[in-house]
């Protein structure tokens, strides 16, 4: 006779054994002490986390002839026909097997017939499996059941089931159990059933069971047939690893390993998109993940160091394998062949290695502006005027055109120049005090090192003068002055660390060269206004056509006539 299972061995039998379940505990033994039974109920979870067991506990307790504090007494005749799975008051339905149409019809006649005890149980696994005619025939019953009956559906997708379904039910939801929690049930296990088994792996087992209780006893199986030690297998965690770091050869040795200690390519496969999939819902809906709680910590920040681009992208390519897999002579070439696209992705063309790519020069743009602050482009000018050309500003983005210069200064003495130019972002502090000549010079690269608002405003003034540490700037209206206002400390601070000494700036409108007398002759400075004559078009020469005569020639053989005669 072979040995029963752990995980039936030790499956609970009274609501106090149940683990990691308290409220659905509580919401079911207070319903049957108040007798406010419901009519259908609806159990969802993950695997292994005792939805069966528990209807099997209802089933009991809403039998038992000696029921105490909500708990059945395990003693009786139907608590113990039950647990043996010989009662005529419960009848357990696989819908995975049985979901057709004509399974449902013999479970609702079925339910019209009487039973020994005070009430029938009808447990239904997996309910989300059956098809859309069974759910149909089992609707109207489900509503409106017998008095006696009371249905019980169980289910690892509750998503699946519909929702006309879910509304005639009572829905608790199962969860997984804590580590620690789990730990001690493992070590509580191991005690009773007298195994050796050592520390290590007992830590092991609670890893592969990831909560669930039954996978967590049938893993303790394993080792215990294997002499009391675990192995070290690889953790899925060295994939995702690998794909952060970008490694592929930590990826193949991952693979290599996994395969050597038995596993399957395409199992292995599923276990990773398994896995990458709490990490997606991790970063989209943390609260659809069904992992203990450290677990689910561990994973997203895993999640947060790939990226949801990484993620999503591994899913495709990983899902992709698995399709390519079931007709390939060798399923762990596919396998490698993904993960060194996933590790190193400039070997891949496709659309979403491209945008991951893009994704991280983005970051790491975002990252170096961060920390030294805005780039300004300095604008090309002119060496002859010491102006602007026209369009050097775009001109400056491209690579080849033109080079950028320092305005002239005719009072400005060679010598008195520093040696270096001041970079963009941050001009650099000079050794000695500066001159009031070379301040007036530097105030260009001051003006380029701000931020975009600042740089647009001052961009529009001139400089006037400055004389006994006070910079004279000439601006277009009283307006714009005031609105300079606002950002003249930054100005003035800069120029402080520049300069080495404590500056002031002082604002006053520029005289308009447009309100001179239109009969004067023009001065130098007008000329110089145009930056670039030959981007310049000629009016058109020749006799200008008055009003008449363009209608004259709109309709021709018309003649005028004077209204005033």
């Amino acid at each position: 006779m072979a040995t029963q299972s752990l995980y039936r061995r030790y499956r609970p039998r009274r609501f106090d054994e149940l683990k990691g379940q308290d409220h659905v505990v509580r919401a079911l033994r207070n319903a049957v002490i108040n007798n406010r039974e419901g009519q259908a109920y609806l159990f969802s979870g993950p695997r292994g986390t005792g939805k069966t067991s528990t209807a099997r506990i209802l089933a009991k307790v809403l039998n038992c002839e000696k029921l105490k504090d909500g708990e059945p007494c395990g003693k009786c005749n139907s608590c113990l026909s039950i647990d043996a799975g010989s009662s005529y008051d419960v009848l357990e339905l696989d819908a995975a097997s049985n979901n057709g149409v004509d399974n449902m019809r013999d479970l609702i006649e079925r339910a019209a017939l009487g039973n020994p005890g005070r009430h029938r149980v009808f447990i239904l696994d997996e309910v989300h499996m059956l098809s859309k005619p069974a759910e149909a025939a089992l609707l109207k019953t489900l509503e409106e059941p017998p008095d006696h009956v009371v249905f019980v559906l169980a289910t690892t997708d509750p998503q699946k089931v519909s929702e006309t379904i879910r509304s005639r039910t009572q829905h608790l939801q199962f969860h997984l159990l804590p580590l620690q929690e789990l730990k001690e049930h493992v070590r509580w296990v191991v005690a009773d059933a007298k195994l050796v088994v050592s520390e290590d792996a007992i830590d092991r087992v609670v890893q592969l069971g990831a909560g669930s209780v039954r996978d967590t006893l049938s893993a303790l199986e394993l080792v215990v047939a294997s002499g009391g030690d675990v192995e070290e297998q690889i953790s899925l965690d060295e994939f995702i690893e690998a794909f952060i770091d970008h490694d592929p050869g930590r990826g193949l040795a991952a693979v290599g390993a996994a395969v050597q200690f038995g596993a399957d390519p395409r199992a292995l496969t599923e276990d990773i998109v398994r896995h990458l999939r709490d990490a997606f819902l991790s970063l989209m809906a943390p609260e659809l993940v069904q992992l203990p709680k450290e677990r689910a910590e561990k994973v997203a920040d895993q999640a947060r160091r790939m990226g949801a681009t990484g993620v999503v992208r591994a899913i495709e390519v990983l899902g992709d394998v698995l399709i390519e897999i079931r007709h390939a002579p060798d399923a762990r070439l596919l396998l490698e062949v993904a993960v060194v696209k996933l590790t190193r992705q400039n070997l891949s063309a496709d659309v979403a290695s491209l945008m991951a790519r893009l994704e991280r020069l983005e970051s790491g743009v975002t990252a170096i502006r961060d920390s030294t602050g805005p780039i300004a482009r300095p604008s090309l000018v002119d060496p002859t005027t010491g102006r602007t050309k026209l369009g050097g500003r775009a001109s400056a983005t491209m690579p080849g055109v033109g080079q950028t210069a320092r305005p002239t200064q005719t009072e400005a003495k060679p010598e008195a120049q520093p040696e270096t130019k001041p970079k963009v972002s941050e001009p650099a502090k000079p050794t000695a005090v500066l001159g009031d000549t070379e301040i007036k010079s530097v105030w260009s690269e001051v003006v380029a090192s701000q931020k975009p608002i600042v740089r647009a405003l001052f961009s529009a003034v001139t400089v006037n003068d400055c004389k006994d540490g006070v910079l004279t700037l000439g601006a277009p209206s009283e307006m714009h002055i005031t609105k300079s206002n606002e950002h003249v400390q930054t100005l003035v601070e800069s120029l402080q660390r520049i300069a080495g000494k404590k500056l002031e700036i002082k604002f006053v409108v520029a005289a308009s060269k447009r309100s001179k007398s239109a009969a004067s002759a023009p001065e130098q400075d007008d000329y110089e206004a145009i930056e670039d004559v030959s981007e310049t078009t000629d009016a058109p020469t020749g006799r200008v056509s008055s009003p008449i005569d363009e209608l004259a020639k709109a309709f021709p053989g018309s003649k005028i006539v004077d209204d005033k005669k």
